[in-house]
């Protein structure tokens, strides 16, 4: 935990879907602490049509290379550690995979131990 989506332009080349993948977990390793081995992502490429952003809300220019992170996590961080993954996974894009930060909208969505399972029709942390 968490799950990680990563929404990327189609465009986008391989190599450089996998050094965004990288780049956020590395990123949730750093800020947030989680488990090196707690990886589970899905990366999807769209259609130029299909990724809409307004390229001048709240006034940061954003461009064709506009992608979506979404993590959900269980509930409970600080909003300082918040600030610090989301420092860190723009960090990472720029420097590994070339996106720039004003192209990176990210999400977090919090959720309680009970609303996850990891396989087997169990909720393994929330046993009973």
């Amino acid at each position: 935990m968490p799950l990680v989506r990563i929404d990327v332009p189609q465009a986008m080349p391989q190599a450089t879907r996998r050094a965004v993948a990288d780049g956020v977990h590395a990123a949730l390793v750093e800020a947030i602490k989680i488990p090196a081995d707690d990886r589970f992502q899905i990366v999807t490429a769209h259609a130029a049509d299909a990724l809409i952003a307004d390229p001048g809300y709240l006034g940061i220019a954003r461009g064709p290379g506009f992608l979506t992170v979404q993590i959900w996590l269980r509930r409970g961080r600080s909003v300082e550690l918040k600030r610090a993954l989301y420092a860190a996974i723009a960090r990472n894009l720029s420097r590994d995979a070339g996106v720039r930060p004003e192209d990176a909208l990210i999400v977090l969505a919090e959720n309680d131990p009970a609303d996850w399972s990891f396989g087997n029709g169990i909720a393994q942390y929330a046993p009973g």
